[in-house]
């Protein structure tokens, strides 16, 4: 038992009655306490009061005893109402003690130390701010009680700490920071929610300059969003949007960089609210701080790339928003209202972050002080695999994007780019390879090299490639082979489309593959409304520049005949295509063979060669072009391809100079109008050309044959 001078200057009735079970029985105690307080600090005797408050916060609210706890607690607060306003003068001796009590396992205790503490903040008021972060930091742990009596208790604590702080003006919010950030974190549903409440009251009051210390505490409220509680997610996202509003009324007040990357991060969450929330916030940062984006494009990027692949009203907010920010931020890059000239001068504040124009006369220019090309051309490599059609089209708009504005820094990267745009020229999706070709033609014309030289390296590449991607997906030639040419042929010169290609056709090893390329080529050439100004030029073979052409797309057209015959046709040299009709006898006629002149036939049906069946009007003048006719005629089994081409004859006028046998009267009125080519020439490397697909199929018969007999030989084998 202690000794009365222990508790002294209490007397041994008010420790007994600190010490008593029931409230009722402890009060007296404590207006006693108050009473001694009070004639204490009239007299000024501040040794007996902080021998006072020892006494209470060490013997009694440290004891063992739980209701000796209590006691101590009580007494703490009766100590408070005497002092009144000169609390503040002992508020460490006050609040520690009662702090301590708050992690208490005695649930009347917890409840008893919140009461006591509500009582010294009603009384101290502003004086316990400098204490504010342990406070805080109990009421928060409070906040978060099992027991409903303690959490009603907590609240009234946690009101009259926001009045104080609203009214005070002297609130360190820098201070501050540190608790919140740290607390912020917490999973609990209650802890959020009371952490949330005071986000929302500091923000609201009008001296506190909250937005300065919002890059502290970003992530943890984007984190408490994603909580499942609805009310939670209701709650932290109304102070999300209040945050927005104030960074749109002070944008020059906002630390941008300091929270973009919680918000790229966050942007490609899984839930919803907060996604949008995130890419929403995106879009107001690149809206109000412009050029300051830059640095950050390639993560911005890979926030809002995916957005693009919701379908319908999955996300539809989400996806839209994506597509303002990807508005804007291709804006940055192609907007001139950021770009100035490449300057080393760096002590100009006002040129810190500015954009450097593309300047075509200088390799060392850049987009962007700090716009990092190589993360951006990576992100965009890895989204061009994705399985969204509308992602992969936006990344080909950014690649193009690129190359337009920056196409020296954007040379440094086309290698890797060109094996990727490559693979992906095959989608099934017209947007995608439209697109892709697109990029491939800027590619093209940034080589710095005219297309006229022959010599440009990409333009080669591109389709010596894209050759041998028709030669390995056959489906790719049959169903996008059209239209990929013909997209070709209007983003660059059809005429140097075709030349190349047939260059390239010309030296192909695999023959059969050279035939089916050629018949794809020939058919596009003669259908496709973007080859208009090819044909007519094909048409009209009186300059060199004309002939040059047929000639070269004749030598690689001899992989196969009927289509020859067509190009013939179309450059009206009847007499030539009298000489290839001929000189089928010798070849062999397939299935295949028979359905090309069936399509030839239908081809001469076609408006593209109503000049053609004009000018068997004049028979006399056109022989060879009647006889090049008769003699598919007399190819053709009676099919409807028979039929058609028989009445189309049987309608030219009749005239005696066809039943004329001497080959000298015959004229060819096209023939005559120039000489210039030299058609014995190309008839031989005609018959050489089909020589050697005739040795081609020789030698894979012969080798089917060596594989059947393998085959049977290992089955006979197999069987012994």
């Amino acid at each position: 038992m202690m000794s009365e001078k222990d508790f002294a200057p209490l007397s041994p009735a008010c420790v007994r009655m600190l010490n008593e079970k029931v409230y009722d029985k402890r009060k007296p105690a404590a207006l006693e306490i108050e009473k001694m307080i009070k004639e204490f600090s009239a007299r000024n005797n501040t040794v007996q009061i902080k021998r006072l408050l020892k006494v209470l916060g060490q013997d009694f609210a440290a004891s063992h005893n739980a209701n000796t706890r209590k006691g101590g607690l009580i007494g703490l607060g009766a100590i408070s109402v005497g002092l009144g306003k000169d609390s503040g003068k002992y508020i460490d001796d006050l609040i520690h003690p009662i702090l301590t009590c708050f992690s208490d396992p005695d649930v009347n205790v917890r409840y008893y130390a919140c009461e006591s503490l509500y009582n010294v903040v009603k009384i101290a008021r502003c004086d316990v701010l400098p204490l504010f972060t342990d406070i805080f930091s109990g009421i928060s742990k409070l906040s978060c009680d099992p027991e409903q009596q303690i959490k009603n208790a907590t609240e009234l604590l946690d009101r009259l700490m926001k009045d104080i702080v609203t009214d005070s003006g002297m609130f360190d919010l820098r201070a501050f920071m540190p608790i919140l950030r740290e607390q912020i974190y917490t999973k609990n549903p209650f802890g959020r929610q009371f952490l949330i409440s005071w986000v929302s009251v500091l923000d609201a009051v009008p001296d506190m300059d909250f937005i300065i210390e919002l890059p502290e505490i970003l992530d943890g409220l984007y984190k408490i969003l994603e909580d499942p509680t609805p009310e939670i997610k209701k709650i932290t996202d109304t102070v999300l949007n209040e945050f927005l509003r104030s960074i749109r009324a002070n944008p020059t007040r906002v630390d941008y960089s300091g929270m973009i990357n919680i918000l790229i991060t966050h942007a490609q969450s899984n839930d919803e609210l907060l996604q949008l929330t995130a890419v929403t916030w995106i879009k107001e940062f690149i809206n109000l701080s412009g050029k300051k984006m830059l640095p950050y494009t390639s993560g911005i990027l890979t926030a809002i790339l995916p957005c693009f692949a919701y379908d319908g009203d999955n996300r539809k907010s989400i996806k839209d928003t994506a597509t303002q920010v990807n508005q804007l931020l291709m804006k940055l890059i192609t907007s001139k209202d950021y770009i100035v000239d490449n300057s080393d001068d760096k002590d100009d504040d006002n040129n810190k972050h500015n954009v450097v124009v593309v300047d075509d006369d200088d390799d060392d220019t850049i987009l962007g002080e700090k716009l990092d090309l190589v993360s951006v051309v990576e992100v965009l490599t890895k989204n061009l695999m994705h399985t969204s059609v509308p992602t992969k089209v936006v990344v080909l708009k950014w690649i193009y994007c690129l190359f337009i504005n920056i196409p020296d820094k954007m040379n440094n990267h086309i290698e890797d780019l060109f094996i990727v745009l490559m693979k992906i020229l095959g989608d099934c999706a017209d947007d995608v390879t439209q697109q892709t070709l697109v990029v491939f033609s800027e590619i093209i014309k940034t080589d710095n090299i005219n297309l006229s030289s022959g010599n440009n390296k990409y333009f080669t590449k591109f389709i010596i490639n894209l050759l041998r991607l028709f030669s390995k997906n056959k489906t790719l030639l049959e169903e996008r082979g059209a239209f990929i040419i013909r997209e070709l042929c209007v983003l660059l010169s059809a005429e140097k489309i075709y030349r190349i290609m047939a260059e390239i056709l010309l030296e192909e090893k695999n023959l059969k593959f050279a035939c089916v390329m050629i018949q794809a080529l020939n058919v596009i050439l003669l259908t496709s409304s973007e080859l208009f100004e090819l044909r007519n030029k094909l048409k009209d073979l009186n300059s060199k520049e004309s002939q040059s052409l047929f000639v070269c797309l004749y030598e690689s057209w001899c992989h196969n005949p009927v289509a020859t015959v067509a190009l013939c046709l179309l450059g009206q040299k009847y007499s030539h295509a009298c000489d290839l009709v001929r000189s089928f006898a010798s070849i062999e006629v397939t299935v295949e063979f028979l359905t090309e002149i069936d399509k030839l036939v239908q081809l001469i049906e076609s408006p593209i060669f109503t000049y053609l069946r004009l000018e068997l009007l004049e028979p006399e003048k056109n022989e060879y072009l009647v006889r090049t006719l008769y003699g598919l005629l007399m190819i053709l089994p009676q099919s409807d391809a028979f039929l058609t081409l028989h009445k189309r004859l049987a309608a030219i006028p009749p005239t005696n100079s066809l039943r004329n046998n001497n080959k000298n009267s015959i004229i060819d009125h096209n023939f005559k109008q120039n000489n210039d080519i030299d058609f014995t020439m190309l008839l031989k490397h005609f018959e050489k050309v089909q020589d050697m697909h005739k040795e081609h199929k020789k030698r894979l018969k012969k080798l089917n044959l060596l594989v059947d007999r393998d085959s049977i030989a290992n089955q006979f084998n197999d069987g012994n």
